[in-house]
């Protein structure tokens, strides 16, 4: 932990550095503008070239990631800037780091030419990641150019749903047969001379490429190297196949702190592998888009997006809870001559209503989290739902309870404080059965459980709590 703050103070401290280099480099610029003196042009040519030296230094030292980082916390003006000084073969590593949203920024500002310099340089997986991004004339230019095995490669990466293992694992593998010995082994690593990132086991194969299991480096090590690779295999392989969903890859990485996993066709013939660092991605941008959808975001925003941009993204959802707050007025104009005969349920409505909301986003951050990690299913939800129905039930009556008799010291109205704590408790069973219904619907439905899940929570238990509570109060009060 106190290595994570540290990098953190110093990514930090980064982009203080370039924001501060940047400023000098404004104010400078503005005030050699400003003058008057011969050859103008030259000089402020010359200045201008100088006072970017200093931050084109700064950003070579600095991780691709941590320019991605510093590239997503800077305007769309300064971004620019900042963009074309990064030394042109780092361009393709820096794109694959930035958030989709910014990616669309700088390659908007990119001819044909940076674009396909900067693909040329990666990996034919990294090329997939970027393709989507890429136009189309330059992404067939790109394809072109690539030899057969690679372009086959690419064009298989492309052709699985994003969401699968396929479309994560690379190409990048080390592959040795069965019927050699461990030396032969180390003798042909050493000749390859380096191997690929995050490599902790290499990939037994036969001659038509069909996986026979893995042999985990630390057994290279500490076997005899007159043993057979065949005696060294390790018998709890997990094998992952190109068609499996992501996150259930990604569920079995934490659960067997995997660092790579062969990735396998249908006819067991090796296709790839799967890394620790592509998964760690995958769930933070699956984490990222959860609670986008959970707020009513289409997709995800750059932070400096045009106004009108960020409007389109965020309009939707807007709407529909404009048209679910007209509801919840319209049931609270139901009781307007309830209210009119006792203020004070004007005062208390807004609390069991909160509290209903905040229940019920309880709830379905639970059961969102249940689905995503398949823990889910026909046999456990009827366990699940009576479950949660409990927990309200039970917050219900002491949190009404409490509310209850504060009503009761307030008003001195002992009834009130009864229909206090039965609408406290009524909305957070309603909570509870919306919170649980809500995304298991939307997942029977095949759409992100998450979308909308908070507005459309929050709309149910404020129209539910504001009937429920002055409902009450005008059978038992009025």
């Amino acid at each position: 932990m106190a290595e994570a703050d540290q990098s953190k103070e110093s990514l930090q401290e980064s982009l203080q550095q370039v924001i501060h280099l940047l400023s000098k480099h404004q104010l400078v610029e503005n005030l050699v503008h400003k003058q008057d003196m011969p050859r103008h042009a030259l000089v402020e040519s010359l200045v201008h070239k100088q006072n970017l030296v200093g931050l084109q230094k700064k950003l070579d030292t600095l991780h691709p990631a941590d320019v991605a980082y510093i590239l997503e916390s800077l305007p769309l003006d300064q971004r620019l800037l900042v963009w074309d000084l990064v030394k042109a073969e780092r361009d393709g590593e820096i794109l694959l780091e930035v958030s989709d949203a910014v990616r669309q920024s700088l390659i908007a500002d990119m001819d044909s030419e940076e674009l396909l310099a900067a693909a040329e340089q990666l990996d034919t997986d990294e090329i997939a990641d970027l393709a989507p991004d890429l136009p189309k004339d330059v992404f067939q230019e790109l394809l072109e150019s690539l030899d057969s095995q690679n372009r086959e490669r690419l064009q298989s990466a492309l052709s699985y749903p994003e969401d699968t293992v396929g479309a994560l694992m690379d190409f990048d593998v080390v592959t040795i047969r069965d019927d050699i010995t461990l030396d032969v082994v180390l003798r042909y690593l050493r000749r390859l001379g380096k191997l690929p990132n995050h490599t902790d086991k290499l990939f037994v194969v036969d001659r038509a490429d069909s996986l026979r299991g893995v042999l985990p480096l630390k057994r290279l090590l500490v076997n005899d190297p007159d043993n057979s690779v065949a005696s060294a295999i390790a018998d709890d392989t997990v094998i992952f196949h190109a068609e499996d969903k992501a996150s259930e890859a990604a569920a079995a990485f934490e659960r067997y702190d995997l660092v790579t996993a062969p990735v396998v066709d249908a006819n067991n013939r090796l296709v790839g592998r799967l890394t620790v660092d592509e998964v760690m991605d995958f769930i933070r941008k699956e984490s990222e888009s959860e609670m986008l959808s959970m707020a009513g975001l289409r997709e995800e925003e750059d932070l400096f997006a045009s106004v009108w941009k960020s409007v389109q993204n965020r309009w939707t959802w807007l709407a529909i809870n404009l048209v679910t707050a007209f509801l919840a007025s319209r049931v609270i104009g139901v009781f307007e001559g309830s209210i009119e005969k006792i203020v004070a349920l004007a005062a208390l409505m807004p609390i069991v209503a909160g509290i209903g909301g905040n229940s019920g986003n309880q709830t379905i951050t639970m059961i969102v989290r249940g689905l995503a990690l398949g823990q889910i299913s026909s046999h456990n939800m009827k366990t699940l739902f009576y479950k949660e129905l409990g927990v309200s039930f039970l917050n219900g009556l002491v949190w009404g309870t409490v509310l209850g008799c504060v009503a009761f010291m307030l008003y001195s109205n002992m009834m009130l404080g009864v229909v206090m704590m039965a609408a406290m408790t009524l909305n957070l069973l309603l909570a509870a059965i919306v919170g649980v219904g809500i995304p298991l619907i939307m997942s029977k439905m095949g759409r992100d459980p998450a979308l909308g899940s908070s507005v459309m929570i929050t709309a149910v238990t404020d129209s539910g709590g504001f009937f429920i509570f002055l409902g009450l109060a005008t059978l038992f009060l009025i």
